[in-house]
């Protein structure tokens, strides 16, 4: 069963992206390295609530 999640920028705190996440076989937050529009380079993006 997969749930929409939003993906956050650790630095500015914007909210950038959205993807699926399987819940049965993940249990932690997602957090994947993405490009934030607003700082203008690469950065941490962590799974919000």
């Amino acid at each position: 069963m997969s749930k929409k999640i939003t993906l956050a920028c650790a630095i500015c705190s914007s909210r950038n992206y959205s993807t699926n996440k399987n819940v049965s076989t993940t249990s932690t937050r997602l957090e994947v390295k993405k490009y934030c529009k607003h700082c203008g380079e690469h950065t941490l993006h962590r799974e919000t609530k």
